[in-house]
């Protein structure tokens, strides 16, 4: 051993902080599980961690930054740190960068990789850097611990992983790598293993969730619909969700799975990201307007209740007034239920980054607050439309005051109510009695199961 290298002692308490989207909150999950089968256990709150895993994201320069200023808060005032692992799409995309900027981190590794971290631990108790990120052809799943009781009645299973699309702006193709979907039996084995351990709702998680393709036990091939059937006749497991669509993979066969599976909630988040077909077009998505539309007209003659979500970007690159104007007429049409909104953030080495008519920060600023307010508006007028209403919730959560809950309706809506001798995991009706722009309060109606 060099003399600048310092073993560390095993880690007996860990802390992961996942950033992002729910596919990194999944991948946080399974690395916990990892590390509890390893025998080492969770930090308690305000309990100094030997190991910490910070979870990251790179969709956005802003979450990148945030990693590094987490990075520096670990130090101590003695000058030491826990034994540090960056893992995530931040680890690879940027490798060794990271151990060069901070040289407090011991671990680097990258989303395909993570079921190494044992070893990866094992390395760094040795005082040397290590560093993994790779993207191997065998699948990082079957190394993992198989699942056990949930902490939560809603759980996220990922059924699929990495994008082909290759989107100017996108960097997951980079990070995650090609498609590839799980196979069906690891799938059914998996939700029947989260039900067990106490799931009521399962929501599938994939870059392009819709992509997903696999064969049954009888050799037939499906799209997402056939898994999402498949599931629906696991007993115990009361709904299903899916998330993050493509527009290009969204086949008549899913929208059908709407109208005809119960379990299936009535919520769709599909993304569009600009309501000029100029833009959709430099941004190399392969939908236009009209054909997003059309599948959102598709979809509510299916599940008339259903509803929608959307993903927006403001200031891409090129994007003019017209252009921005055509993005708020595509959201007045499709009138969504809640959306997702963003300043235009260049990423390293995607094509975007690199475009001429790079917009100005206070166009953004001034377009996003625009966008914000329209989105919000729906928001707040569809939650208006549910007061009165009676619904199905499953208890989440708890509340802030003394009794309360908090519960999702169907359509992804919080539902804040008293609820003296319910517990989390119940699903309880409800009428909804008030509502705001982000959440609602309703009175329980009756018990509905335990």
């Amino acid at each position: 051993m060099s003399k600048n290298q310092i073993s560390r002692p095993d880690p007996k308490k860990f802390r992961i902080k996942s950033f992002g989207c729910q596919m990194n909150v999944y991948d946080g999950e399974r690395m916990f599980e990892m590390l509890i089968d390893q025998g080492m256990t969770d930090a308690a709150d305000g309990e100094e961690a030997d190991l910490v895993v910070l979870n990251t994201c790179h969709i956005r320069e802003k979450a990148a930054e945030k990693v590094y200023s987490d990075i520096g808060r670990l130090r101590k005032k003695d000058g030491t740190s826990p034994m540090i692992a960056v893992a995530g799409c931040v680890a690879q995309a940027e490798g060794k960068e990271i151990s060069r900027r901070a040289p407090s981190v011991d671990i680097v590794v990258g989303p395909q990789a993570y079921h190494r971290l044992p070893e990866l631990i094992t390395r760094a108790k040795t005082g040397k850097k290590a560093l993994d990120t790779d993207m191997p052809a065998a699948s990082k799943f079957d190394a993992l611990p198989t699942r056990g009781k949930q902490a939560r009645p809603n759980a996220f299973l990922t059924v699929q992983e990495g994008c082909d699309k290759f989107c100017t702006y996108c960097v997951v193709p980079y990070t995650r790598g090609a498609e590839i979907s799980r196979p069906w039996i690891d799938l059914i084995d998996e939700a029947k293993a989260l039900v067990d351990g106490g799931a009521k709702e399962i929501t599938l998680l994939g870059q392009n969730v819709n992509a997903w393709t696999g064969q049954d036990d009888n050799g037939k091939t499906h799209g997402l619909d056939g898994l999402i059937r498949a599931l629906d006749d696991i007993p115990g497991l009361k709904r299903i969700r899916y998330t993050t669509s493509h527009a290009n993979d969204m086949t008549d066969a899913l929208i059908a799975a709407h109208a005809d599976v119960g379990k299936l909630m009535p919520y769709l988040h599909l993304p569009v990201q600009s309501g000029s077909d100029r833009i959709l077009k430099a941004m190399n998505r392969s939908h236009t307007t009209e054909s997003y539309l059309e599948i959102l007209h598709r979809v509510r003659n299916a599940r008339p209740d259903i509803a929608l979500s959307g993903d927006f970007i403001v200031g891409f690159p090129g994007e003019t007034d017209a252009d921005f104007e055509d993005t708020l007429s595509i959201v007045r049409e499709a009138n969504y239920s809640q959306a997702y909104s963003f300043k235009y953030s260049p990423r390293p080495g995607t094509p975007a980054a690199t475009m001429d008519d790079q917009i100005a920060p206070e166009i953004m600023d001034e377009r996003l607050q625009r966008l914000q307010a329209l989105l919000n508006e729906q928001q707040h007028d569809f939650n208006i439309q549910t007061i009165g209403r009676e619904t199905e919730i499953l208890l989440e959560r708890i509340g802030k005051l003394d009794g309360q809950l908090v519960g999702k309706t169907p359509w992804l809506q919080s539902v804040h109510v008293i609820a003296p001798g319910l517990k989390i995991g119940d699903m309880v009706d409800v009428e909804i009695e008030a509502a705001g722009p982000n959440s609602m309060t309703g009175r329980i109606r009756e018990r509905i199961a335990a």
